[in-house]
This record gives structure tokens, C-alpha cells and sequence, in this order.
């Protein structure tokens, strides 16, 4: 595993839930993204679709404080988020059962017409709520939209995640996933 770039990845997806800057995630800045999220695509918590995304949150948090032997009110610096990511969900066997999921309940909620494609626009919404820089937006859907056909698909955007969490290649499409590294 290139542990350079992993780590950098598992820095910026620190950094999306540490929305205050404060060096220290916790439970209530999980949620806080999926918040975010929600209310972007104007989403109910207690929709089918919402509910999915907040469970699947609310398990990657259980799973990185299980995996620090930790209770799930204790916070995480960014060393700690680097550990518990990488043995629970790149390394260990915590991806596809739990955050998996997750990547999927963000996909499906950016395709709210049901249609399986993802535009632009609720592209940029969801990157907007994990604080993307707006100019990165553009060309960060530009790259995953291989086809080139102006949308991407929910199992792309799923892809993507995958690759972002887990891949160790530097040429890895989702590397892209919330624009350049």
C-alpha cells in the first residue's frame, strides 16, 4: 500500500468531517456531514433514503471507535482516523458490510429523480456539503465521467468511493473523487 497517498486520502476525508478545524472528529461531525448532505438534496432524516444514509454514518462510526476500543463518545484525532480507517475499512473486512453501504445511501440520495445517473448539479451539491472547493468540482466529475456522457452513474459514484478509500494505485479514477489530491 502506498502509504503516502493513502494517508493524504484519509487526511482529506478527516478534514470533511472536521468541519470545525479543530483536530478532533466525533460522532456529532459524522452526522453533522450527513446532515449537510440532507439538507442539500432537501432530504428528511427520517425518509427511506435519509434514514439509510444516517445508519450507514452512525455504523462507520461504531466501527471506528470499535476498532480503537473506544466508547462512541470519545473524539478522534487525525493519526487515531488514519489507524481505525485503514484496519477497519482499506485493510480489514469492515468495507463492504459498512461502508459500503454508506457510499451507496450518498449515491442513491444524488439520484433523486431514481433514474440511476447523476448530473452535474446534484454532483456539486453533494461535493458542496463535504466542502469541496467549488472551482474542483467541475473538473473532479469531469474525471470519473469517463464516457464522457454528463452523468455519472450510482454504481460509478460507488466505484469511485472505493477507489478513493482503499485504492493504493496514484492513476486510480476515483482518486478524483473529490477533486485533485
Amino acid at each position: 500500500m502506498a502509504i503516502d497517498l493513502l494517508n493524504h486520502k484519509l487526511d482529506r476525508a478527516f478534514d470533511h468531517i472536521d468541519a470545525s478545524g479543530n483536530g478532533v472528529v466525533e460522532r456529532e461531525d459524522l452526522l453533522g456531514l450527513g446532515a449537510r448532505i440532507l439538507v442539500g438534496f432537501g432530504e428528511s432524516p427520517t425518509s427511506v433514503t435519509g434514514a439509510s444514509l444516517v445508519d450507514g454514518f452512525d455504523g462507520i462510526w461504531s466501527t471506528l471507535s470499535k476498532e480503537l476500543e473506544r466508547d462512541g463518545d470519545t473524539g478522534i484525532v487525525r493519526p487515531d482516523f488514519r489507524r481505525a480507517m485503514t484496519a477497519a475499512f482499506v485493510t480489514g473486512e469492515h468495507y463492504e458490510p459498512v461502508f459500503r453501504p454508506a457510499t451507496v445511501a450518498v449515491a442513491e440520495l444524488c439520484d433523486g429523480d431514481g433514474d440511476g445517473e447523476i448530473g452535474p448539479g446534484e454532483f456539486r451539491t453533494m461535493l458542496c456539503a463535504f466542502g469541496v472547493a467549488y472551482d474542483d468540482v467541475d473538473e473532479a466529475f469531469d474525471r470519473l465521467d469517463r464516457a464522457g456522457k454528463g452523468a455519472l452513474s450510482v454504481a460509478e459514484l460507488v466505484s469511485a468511493a472505493a477507489d478513493f478509500y482503499r485504492s493504493d494505485d496514484p492513476n486510480a479514477t476515483g482518486n478524483w473523487l473529490f477533486g485533485p489530491l
